[in-house]
């Protein structure tokens, strides 16, 4: 394939284009996103062979959250890790993966959180997983775990990278989303999917209903509703679950509907973490023309108080966030 002819537009000519707007812009960003492209890159590689090195498979330990650490988990948090270090453009981090927050160089100006490898009980299966990243401005001059729990609002940048048939990275400096392809042939990711928007109105939806036992009453009444045939509201809704949340909201972001992991009986908290999914989700999500809640409140208004906080997750298109509200919040009769 001849790249020169179709005028691709690389990740990294992008951002410094979209620099040339910020008189201030020193570099840094760019930098710190230079650090993630190159990670997922080395990521991608072993995850595309992880079934002939060796790396499938569980490490026998369990993270700060009690999950069992899979093979490629701990590869890819250590590749985040040395790669950001290496970049010089961030003061503190941190992963899913640690327990405590890594300091890296206290003179950078930048904190990122992130999900080495999203997905993680898919690896064995050979489905969709992904890295998802957040990243802020760090508030103190001898940063500390503040600078970690700050408000969603305060995000300067989030994104993903999505593993699969073709790899994607998804971004968001708070001027809309752009999604860039890898070209593996030459290693670059490319302008493929420019200015993403939402579709206000779909009727998909993606939950685990294995779960439902233990759901609160009015999200029942709101499954029971979308599956009444009704082909005025385009009912009854389809439904597609992966499991692994880069996945699930990738489909989301791009075809519209919504994905829903609520609190239950199982998970009071809810299950994802505010500041390694929920943030950077919510942020890509409502810069795309979506909304993002916790079933009650806007996730990018919710203060954090701890490093591994969980939180239940509504995210979709703004038509069908708003139906499940009334849904959650109010009396429905089914119809």
């Amino acid at each position: 394939m001849n790249l020169a002819s179709k005028n691709l537009i690389s990740l990294f000519e992008f951002i410094h284009e979209k620099e040339k707007g910020f008189p201030y812009a020193n570099g840094e960003l760019s930098q710190l996103l230079r650090g993630i492209s190159l990670a997922t890159k080395i990521i991608n590689r072993e995850v595309r062979v992880a079934g002939l090195s060796n790396i499938l498979g569980s490490t026998g330990y369990y993270n700060v959250q009690g999950e069992e650490v899979k093979k490629l988990d701990e590869y890819a948090n250590e590749v985040m890790i040395k790669s950001l270090n290496l970049s010089q453009s961030v003061a503190l981090m941190g992963s899913e993966e640690n327990e405590e927050v890594i300091l890296s160089n206290a003179e950078a100006k930048y904190v990122i959180l992130f999900d080495p490898l999203d997905g993680s009980s898919n690896i064995d299966v050979n489905i969709n997983i992904g890295t998802i990243f957040s990243i802020f401005r760090k508030v103190n001059e001898n940063c500390n775990l503040e600078d970690c729990l700050q408000l969603g609002l305060k995000q300067v940048a989030a994104g993903y990278v999505i593993y699969g048939s073709s790899t994607m990275l998804v971004y968001t400096t708070g001027a809309g989303v752009n999604g860039f392809t890898l070209e593996p042939s030459i290693g670059e990711y490319f302008l493929s999917h420019p200015d993403i928007k939402m579709p206000e109105k779909s009727n998909t939806f993606s939950i685990n209903e294995g779960n439902s036992w233990g759901f609160e009453e009015n999200l029942k009444k709101y499954l029971e509703y979308i599956k009444i045939d009704d082909k005025a509201t385009k009912r009854p809704y389809k439904a597609r679950y992966v499991g692994s949340l880069v996945a699930d909201f990738h489909r989301t972001l791009l075809k519209g509907g919504i994905f829903i992991y609520p609190a239950s009986k199982k998970e009071p908290n809810g299950k994802l973490r505010l500041l390694y999914e929920a943030n950077p989700i919510a942020f890509l999500a409502e810069q795309a023309g979506g909304l993002a809640t916790d079933g009650n409140k806007r996730i990018l208004e919710k203060q954090p108080k701890e490093l591994h906080e969980r939180t239940p997750l509504y995210v979709g298109s703004k038509q069908e966030i708003e139906l499940i509200h009334k849904f959650l919040n109010e009396t429905i009769v089914l119809q």
